[in-house]
C-alpha cells in the first residue's frame, strides 16, 4: 500500500487532487495535506510518506527550497504545476515524475505506477535533493551532467557522449559514443525532452530523442537524419522545420 502526502498552498488543488487519487489510485493506505512547507516538515517529523505530491511554487517557501531543507528524505517526489515546461526543467532530475495541472488522471496513474515499478526495483534511499537542483541552475552543456538513477546506483552521463536517447514505451534506452552499452532508464521520452531541449537536443520523431552535435546529414528532403554512428533516424513532417532552423542548414 501507498501512503501519500499532499503539499499545496491552494486548497482547491488539494482537494482535486485527493478527488483523483482516491477514485484512481486503489493502492492508496493514507493520504495527508500540507497547505505550506512549514506544514509539511512538521507532519514530516510523525508521518513517513512513500510519495510526496509537491507544488513548485508556494508562498513564502517553494517546493525546491522544502526539500532542501529536509534531512534525508526517503520519499519520491511527485510535482504538481501550472508553470511552463521550463519552470520544469529545473525538477525533473530528482523527480519520480511530474503533473502538470489541472491533472489528467491518466498521468496520475501513470506515475503511480511507475512508483510501484522503481519500488519493486529496489529498497528506498536517501534522495540527493539539493545535487540534482543545483545541477539544473547549470545551463552550458559542457558543464552539464544528465543525472540519471537506476537500480544500481545514480549516473552522470556527459552530454557530448550522449547521441541520441530511444522510447521503449515507459523505459528510454540512451545511446552513446565509442559504442558503449546503451543505458536503460525507467523515465519516458517525455522526460528527457523536457530537460534537454535547452542543450539543442531535439524530438525528431515520437521515438527518438536526437543530440543535434551529433547529427553529421539530413537527407535532401529532410524525412530523415544520420547520426555520428551511423544511425538513420526519421524526422516527422511537423519536426522538420525545427530541425533545419536548430541546424542552421
Amino acid at each position: 500500500m501507498i501512503k501519500i502526502l499532499i503539499v499545496d498552498d491552494e486548497q482547491k488543488a488539494r482537494s482535486f487532487l485527493h478527488r483523483l487519487i482516491i477514485e484512481f489510485v486503489p493502492e492508496v493506505s493514507e493520504i495527508r495535506f500540507a497547505a505550506s512547507a512549514t506544514k509539511a516538515r512538521e507532519l514530516l517529523n510523525d508521518y513517513e510518506p512513500d510519495i510526496a505530491f509537491l507544488n513548485i511554487e508556494m508562498a513564502y517557501q517553494n517546493g525546491f527550497q522544502l526539500l532542501i531543507s529536509l534531512k534525508n528524505p526517503q520519499f519520491e517526489v511527485i510535482f504538481t504545476t501550472c508553470q511552463s515546461k521550463h519552470a520544469i526543467q529545473a525538477l525533473r532530475f530528482s523527480a519520480l515524475d511530474y503533473l502538470m495541472k489541472p491533472i489528467d488522471p491518466k498521468e496520475l496513474v501513470g506515475a503511480i505506477q511507475r512508483y510501484l515499478v522503481k519500488r519493486n526495483l529496489k529498497p528506498r534511499r536517501p534522495k540527493t535533493y539539493e545535487h540534482f537542483i543545483g545541477g539544473a541552475e547549470k545551463k552550458n552543456s559542457k558543464e552539464f551532467r544528465l543525472t540519471v538513477s537506476s537500480s544500481k546506483g545514480v549516473f552522470f552521463f556527459p552530454l557530448a557522449e550522449i547521441i541520441r536517447i530511444e522510447s521503449d514505451r515507459n523505459y528510454s534506452v540512451i545511446h552513446f559514443t565509442d559504442q558503449v552499452k546503451p543505458f536503460v532508464a525507467t523515465k519516458t521520452l517525455k522526460y528527457f525532452e523536457y530537460i534537454l531541449e535547452q542543450f539543442k537536443f531535439i524530438r525528431t520523431h515520437k521515438s527518438h530523442l536526437v543530440n543535434a552535435e551529433h547529427v553529421i546529414r539530413i537527407s535532401n528532403s529532410n524525412d530523415f537524419v544520420v547520426l555520428s554512428d551511423g544511425t538513420r533516424i526519421e524526422v516527422s513532417r511537423r519536426k522538420r522545420e525545427v530541425l533545419i532552423r536548430l541546424l542552421n542548414v
